[in-house]
């Protein structure tokens, strides 16, 4: 028994390429003139039976090209039904193949899928992109785990379904990144961990794709450094360029209000979880200014720390503000 392998696609294409040799020919002899006679040179016998054979040549050509045109229209037309024939019966057995499939392998996981929830065969089903959705588990005796999907913007990733005794884990999706930029540039989004062993065998896939990233543009965002949300939702960003911070309400990403005026340089910012309050480091100006939250208004005298404050945080416990300066090479205790 022999087996002919047939592209349907490359018939097609075939057929086509036939198809414009065939103008290409025709428009040829369109080009030139029928010649079927030829005028003697002379008036002797010999010059008019030369002329007669050339004649008579040019009519056999002419009647040959037109066959020869018309063969070659059938088989381009053989060549195009031949494609169109294969591509249909090729769409036919595709089908039906795909049907039993499916029915063996229901017939195969229905059982284990009502005693115990999970499919005897087969990969598990990838969590939505953007949801945090678990992936899948893979089936119990053969499968690859699903990813997990990735997270929205401040979401953790969906975790990679475990795989079956023989497959592989599916990988962990990566959470979600919110990113802030100024006007005219990318902001940057991170990336999340592969997915661990799921399974005997199994290993970690490869990571899904980032949380979605806005973009928030406005006016007051010159040189922007520094920004930390408080605990009330709010967004502080800070302007080394203009001396001021920009409050963004989170909930719209819009900024809101003008901006606070602090000192020069701005850099770094840092909130503090018990009060709320807000510390900003003014590089250009040696000191530390403190915004309150509830009006968005500095309170009290910058605090004079060491050369060029770049960094600042807050202990969560004693509430006490710890600044790096840059240049003096030291690092200031705010109590």
């Amino acid at each position: 028994m022999s087996f002919v392998n047939v592209a349907p696609q490359l018939v097609s294409t075939a057929a086509a390429d036939a198809a414009r040799i065939g103008s290409a020919i025709n428009t040829a002899n369109t080009a030139a003139a029928a010649t079927t006679q030829v005028l003697a040179a002379a008036q002797d016998e010999v010059s008019t039976a030369i002329a007669a054979l050339f004649g008579s040549h040019g009519q056999h050509y002419q009647a040959i090209s037109a066959q020869v045109a018309a063969y070659q229209q059938r088989f381009v037309l053989a060549l195009s039904q031949a494609g169109s024939t294969y591509a249909v019966a090729e769409a036919a057995s595709a089908t039906p193949l795909q049907q039993i499939e499916q029915a063996l392998l229901g017939v195969i996981n229905t059982p284990t899928e009502a005693l115990v929830g999970r499919k005897l065969i087969g990969d598990g089903a990838h969590g939505a992109p953007g949801t945090g959705q678990a992936g899948g588990a893979g089936g119990i005796l053969w499968g690859n785990g699903g990813n997990g999907g990735s997270g929205a913007p401040g979401q953790a990733g969906g975790a990679g379904g475990a795989a079956g005794l023989i497959g592989n884990g599916g990988a962990g999706g990566t959470g979600g990144a919110v990113s802030l930029a100024r006007a005219g540039t990318a902001g940057g989004a991170g990336r999340g961990p592969v997915g661990g062993i799921g399974g005997a065998g199994g290993v970690g896939g490869a990571g899904g794709a980032a949380g979605a990233v806005t973009t928030i543009t406005h006016a007051s965002f010159n040189d922007p450094h520094g920004v930390a949300v408080n605990p009330g939702g709010n967004v502080y960003v800070t302007n080394f360029g203009s001396g001021t911070v920009s409050v963004i309400n989170p909930a719209t990403n819009t900024v809101t209000g003008s901006p606070i005026t602090i000192g020069n340089g701005p850099s770094g910012v840092a909130v503090s979880p018990v009060t709320g309050l807000v510390f900003v480091t003014n590089f250009d100006s040696n000191t530390v200014s403190v915004i309150d939250p509830t009006t968005n208004t500095v309170t009290g005298s910058p605090i004079t720390v060491g050369t060029a404050p770049t960094g600042v945080a807050v202990n969560p416990v004693t509430g006490e503000v710890y600044v790096t300066n840059f240049a003096g090479d030291t690092v200031s205790v705010i109590s």
